[in-house]
């Protein structure tokens, strides 16, 4: 019987597919990072405050960057190159979700309601991240590898899920709370869709080079599907709610270092 420990297992024992697995999660870090900078450098003279917070957020993602390229060092590899269909924060961005890039490279100021709307997208895509590496932590978090990494971007992906909720409140109180949901709405209901797709595309890319047979491959998009289908029904709401976190100015204090993996 399949199982997400069985799978994950030989994805990170196989040389070849970890060090697909760590490009792609490597490349959406820096892209995120990327992102995350410039909206600092843009946030509007009114909402300068954040700017340090959105920065802290920024270099978080950078960090797990380099975090995932060590991890490949660690076991002498070369960054792959990242397939177009695997391409998360790609995909994303040419839905839609995320400002648009032609916006955060260029040098004006961004609108209150461009922060509110990253902060609403950032909040769905979190959601993602601190599920996926609470996934991660729950079976490797003891791997002699990856489980000091894995600890470290889950306390941070937790950390970013929680700004985005406060921010989010705080914004909601000021009047934006319309555009808030709406704005929830529109990119969780993408965002699964890309989510599906993306994992769908992974998962042949993973299955090419460790050889599964064709009824293992049908069987885990089968599972890819039935995931999408319950979030279709309604496990996209998961990602919209707001609520108060237990950690109050989660992204307030002194970005942790990346660890050594000698």
């Amino acid at each position: 019987m399949l199982s997400a420990r069985g799978v994950f297992g030989e994805i990170l024992d196989n040389d070849e597919s970890f060090r697909l697995f760590c490009s792609i999660a490597a490349s959406g870090e820096a892209q995120g990072g990327w992102e995350n900078g410039r909206i600092a450098a843009l946030v509007p003279e009114s909402e300068r405050a954040l700017a340090p917070r959105i920065a802290r957020h920024g270099a978080d993602e950078d960090k797990h960057g380099r975090i995932f390229e060590a991890l490949m060092k660690k076991r002498g590899l070369r960054p792959a190159d990242v397939p177009y269909d695997t391409d998360y924060t790609m995909l994303l961005e040419k839905h839609g979700i995320g400002l648009a890039h032609h916006r955060l490279k260029a040098d004006e100021p961004l609108a209150v309601q461009d922060i509110v709307t990253y902060l609403s997208h950032s909040r769905v895509t979190e959601q993602r991240a601190s599920e996926q590496m609470r996934l991660l932590l729950k079976y490797f978090a003891g791997h002699p590898d990856i489980g000091r990494a894995v600890r470290m971007i889950s306390h941070d992906e937790d950390n970013h899920l929680a700004y985005c909720h406060e921010e989010l409140l705080r914004f909601a109180y000021a009047g934006y709370g319309r555009a808030i949901q709406r704005t929830l709405h529109a990119c969780a209901l993408a965002e699964i869709r890309i989510y599906r797709d993306v994992s769908l595309a992974v998962m042949d890319h993973m299955g090419r080079i460790l050889g599964w047979p064709h009824a293992k491959r049908q069987l885990l998009a089968a599972g890819i599907h039935t995931m999408y289908g319950y979030e279709r029904a309604g496990g996209w709401r998961r990602m919209v709610s707001l609520k108060m976190p237990e950690r109050r100015d989660a992204l307030g204090d002194t970005a942790t270092p990346a660890p050594e993996f000698a």
